[in-house]
């Protein structure tokens, strides 16, 4: 195996929208660890261990990594909460109001977009050239993380939290159905 070093890099994960008091609150995961996602020839793995050290002190909430649209949450401002956990790297996320903000946040609650990337660079990484694997051991900076339209990691995710709580309860009216169902047998 070889290490690889710095370059600027994008990848996806999973938001969801969370309405909370009248706030618009996304969460979800940027990233998710130890999880194969192949793409331009290549499959890459997130080390549990990649964001030890890593510079996340100001990192931008973004729409598809774009510039030129509004910045959508924060960490420097504490819009942006940013925890890495067994998982990956969760984030929650108040948008505030604004129309470019409702419209992405609508999106979300709709499902139109339920995928995040993040933007970051490597500062050491293995290659396996047999499989054409690297895996990632060391996330130099976090630059951004995104809500995308299409993701590199498709095991990210985001969404609406009143979308989430409606889903948690059917799972949960469901469960309750089937338990009176095996009840009254």
């Amino acid at each position: 195996m070889t290490t690889l070093e710095n370059k600027r890099e994008i990848r996806m994960a999973e938001l969801r929208a969370v309405p909370e008091e009248g706030k618009m609150i996304v969460e979800g995961y940027a990233v998710v660890f130890d999880t194969p996602a192949t793409h331009y020839g290549f499959t890459e793995i997130i080390d549990r261990g990649a964001f030890i050290g890593t510079d996340m002190k100001d990192v931008p909430m973004r729409y598809n990594h774009n510039d030129s649209w509004l910045i959508l949450a924060r960490s420097r401002n504490g819009s942006l909460q940013m925890i890495v956990d067994e998982k990956g790297l969760f984030i929650r996320a108040e948008l505030i109001d604004t129309q470019t903000n409702r419209d992405v946040y609508k999106s979300i609650q709709a499902g139109l977009l339920d995928k995040m990337s993040f933007a970051f660079t490597v500062s050491k990484a293995e290659w396996n050239y047999d499989t054409d694997t690297r895996r990632v051991l060391q996330i130099e900076k976090l630059f951004d993380v995104s809500v995308v339209d299409t993701p590199f990691y498709d095991t990210t995710s985001i969404f609406a939290r009143a979308a989430l709580d409606e889903l948690e309860s059917g799972k949960r009216a469901l469960e309750i159905e089937k338990l009176k169902v095996k009840a009254k047998s």
